[in-house]
């Protein structure tokens, strides 16, 4: 029997002892090295070759990444380490460190109790690490250091061993600090890495090795040794000395949690149910003969098997033919088979307990993000909080007519897969929209359309998504009628203050506010809503809050769910640019009802709320939103000026600019809409000697001098008249 199959019997064994697992993520930076390190570690540990480690890329599996270099999917994996004379099963997920992919990020991050964070030692912390920590922190997961690609510092960059040690001095202070920043307050300073306790490693991924301070005792070897070796280009032999799995792997069953200590504190703080209930004391305890709770984080789309859907069981266990809910689903959906992960063989099993990781088939209902349970009722876990929303839009055609069905049905099967795509299908006019985290992330989406799925398509330029809000409070309150003019509604809105946009947008106000009615009052006032507004809050959709604030109307209360879904229409496309609505206040402050229920059925409240909105929103000055990113840019000082230039072009405002050695650091932000093509252009201008990235910094006022124009082109790109309706359309 060889080592790969050796390894996962002895996997199948440790799938029950709780303290002999570790569920681990490597996160960071793009092109820092992750998928090279994920590599070796699976070569290490007998689960791949090891003269191919490095080059292979096993979790790289797909072909896209491999010709791009960067890791798109979050593909997982499992091995076998052992530390102390003791086995121990390591279930590994590599997530993308590129900005356009951060869903992905967050959504392993929420499977895994710890990870490791990879930072380059030449180029040191990077924003997007600052992002991963801050990811990894939101969800409890502990984070700690390896240090790579030391091999550069000494052979390209010629630094002295003293350099090199107020380098790694200088990286382990600023990870500190930024971890510290955002480190749940039970653990801050408990969480910090050092060197001297062995939370901090480094080395090279590509020449696989790696050394932290209790390896250099074990295998005396001192800091001086380790340069000598690379100095004198013999990193095969110190490979050899210290591996990089030994080291690593001996760090993370060392210093990351297993299941049973890290869901006693993650399940209270990552799901919303009564902890005392069956399920929750179940999952605190991960308890294998417990109800079912797994969480899926991924669904990879496979040629053979189907879909198949990757996740981090919490509780109870999952075998074959077992029949599960899918949180929010009406019907039962059949195991088919339950495997393992080793980087992208499956391996079947008969089935998979709490703690671990597994990949299923036959669970049709689960998108990325949801909960699969034994009970319909269950809580589910939150919806993840990404640190990104879509921001960019193409209208996405089939080139043959005849491949539109197959075209419709590729669209739903891509934002089950990665639900940071948004796709809106447009059955009356034929337009298929598909929203995505940037330019670079709907590239390979339409990539993946065209090689995997084989349907040969056409897609718009890139468009910006707007949103649409108001600047002031609602002068009076508007009056909208039902076209049998029996009903009427009266609404006010006005801006919601920034703290209440930020608890939405942190998913901190419960979405299903008739459930958690008491409490969102709650969260409302504490967050300086009057008590009257607070307690009428009847709706939420999106960053929008709806609220009654009448006085004993009757049969207003049977009218509730059809002002709700007048709402929730105007939320999705806004009076002014048929964009969705953002940070506004609903306030309904009186209505006039027939008695008789027949006159006041859907078809009469719902355009008379509707219009009674729309016409609010249209006298409360109106404004559009535009999404913002903030540009990262390090340039040689000599660059700087193309540089600058390349940003003044696109109403960049530049908030930072630090000088480190010869380079010069700018840190600015600019308007998404701007940034197309930013990538080539600055490319060409400095001849590729700078690098950049973005990141998604929400949504801004657009300048006033530019709406009235952008409006239009809006308005006539969606085949509506230039020109938003004046309120007085709405009255009657």
């Amino acid at each position: 029997m060889g080592k790969k199959e050796d390894n996962i019997k002895k996997a199948k064994n440790l799938m029950n002892k709780l303290d002999y697992i570790r569920n681990i993520g490597i996160a960071a930076h793009i092109d820092h090295g992750k998928t090279t390190l994920s590599d070796n570690l699976l070569a290490g540990c007998g689960m791949m070759s090891e003269d191919l480690a490095g080059k292979q890329l096993v979790l790289d599996y797909d072909e896209q990444e491999q010709a791009r270099g960067i890791t798109i999917n979050t593909a997982s994996a499992s091995m076998v380490h052992e530390f102390e004379g003791s086995e121990y099963l390591v279930n590994l997920l590599d997530t993308p460190g590129h900005v356009d992919f951060g869903g992905d990020v967050t959504r392993a991050m929420r499977a895994v109790d710890g990870c490791i964070v990879v930072v380059c030692a030449v180029e040191g912390a990077m924003p997007q690490t600052e992002t991963v920590i801050r990811q990894a922190l939101r969800e409890k997961v502990k984070p700690i250091l390896f240090i790579n690609k030391v091999d550069r510092l000494i052979n390209e960059l010629r630094v002295t061993p003293e350099e090199m040690q107020q380098r790694f001095i200088k990286i382990i202070s600023k990870f500190n600090e930024l971890l510290n920043r955002t480190v749940p307050e039970e653990f801050r300073n408990k969480w910090n890495v050092k060197v001297e306790n062995g939370s901090v490693a480094f080395g090279s991924a590509f020449y696989n090795w790696a050394i932290s301070a209790p390896y250099m005792q074990k295998s005396g070897l001192s800091f001086k040794d380790i340069y000598d070796y690379c100095n004198n280009n013999k990193q095969k032999e110190l490979s050899k000395k210290t591996p990089i799995h030994e080291v690593l792997l001996d760090m993370v069953v060392d210093h990351l949690p297993s299941p049973d200590i890290a869901q006693k504190y993650r399940i209270p703080h990552i799901w919303r149910g009564d902890i005392e209930s069956e399920l929750g004391k179940s999952m605190i305890s991960t308890n294998e003969n417990g109800p079912l709770a797994l969480m899926i984080t991924k669904i990879i789309i496979d040629p053979h098997a189907g879909e198949v859907a990757v996740g981090r069981m919490y509780s109870g266990k999952i075998e074959r033919g077992q029949e599960v809910y899918v949180a929010g689903m009406p019907k039962l959906n059949r195991v088919q088979q339950v495997n393992v992960m080793v980087g992208s063989d499956r391996i079947p099993v008969e089935y998979v307990s709490a703690g671990n990781i597994v990949a299923a088939t036959g669970i049709r209902d689960a998108i990325a993000g949801s909960t699969v349970t034994g009970d319909p009722e269950a809580e589910p876990f939150e919806r993840i909080v990404h640190i990104s929303e879509p921001v960019v839009t193409v209208a996405v055609e089939a080139k043959n007519m005849k491949d539109l069905p197959k075209l419709i049905e590729v669209l739903r099967m891509v934002s089950k897969a990665d639900p940071s795509i948004q796709v809106d299908i447009n059955q009356e006019t034929g337009e298929n929209l598909m929203s995505g985290m940037g330019e670079l992330h709907l590239e390979i989406t339409e990539y993946r359309i065209r090689n995997e799925h084989k349907v040969d398509i056409v897609c718009s330029e890139p468009i910006v998504v707007y949103r649409e809000s108001v600047a002031k409070k609602s002068s009076t309150k508007f009056e909208g009628k039902s076209p049998n003019k029996h009903n009427r509604f009266y609404i006010e809105v006005e801006p919601l203050p920034e703290k209440l946009v930020k608890a939405l947008y942190n998913n901190e106000i419960p979405n299903n506010v008739k459930k958690f009615k008491k409490e969102v009052a709650k969260i409302l006032q504490d967050l300086g809503m009057d008590k009257e507004v607070a307690k009428g809050a009847f709706a939420v959709h999106g960053l929008n809050i709806a609220t009654d604030v009448t006085k004993g109307i009757q049969h207003l209360f049977e009218t509730r769910e059809l002002i709700k879904e007048a709402f929730d229409e105007v939320m999705k496309s806004g009076p002014i640019a048929d964009e969705p609505c953002q940070g506004i206040l609903v306030k309904l402050v009186d209505a006039k009802l027939h008695e008789d229920a027949i006159h006041r059925g859907p078809a009469q409240v719902i355009p008379a709320v509707r219009n009674a909105i729309y016409g609010a929103i249209t006298i409360s000055d109106p404004v559009i939103l535009e999404p913002m990113q903030k540009v990262f840019i390090s340039t040689p000082q000599d660059l700087m000026g193309d540089a600058s230039r390349e940003l003044n072009q696109r109403r960049a405002v530049v908030r930072d600019m630090t000088t480190e050695q010869d380079m010069v650091n700018i840190d600015a932000k600019a308007p998404v809409a701007e940034m197309f093509g930013f990538a080539s252009a600055i490319r060409s201008a400095t001849g590729g000697r700078v690098l950049w990235n973005t990141e998604n910094l929400g949504f801004e006022p657009l300048p006033r001098q530019l709406q009235t124009e952008v409006v239009k082109q809006v308005r006539e790109r969606k085949g509506l008249k230039p020109e938003p309706y004046p309120a007085s359309y709405y009255m009657d």
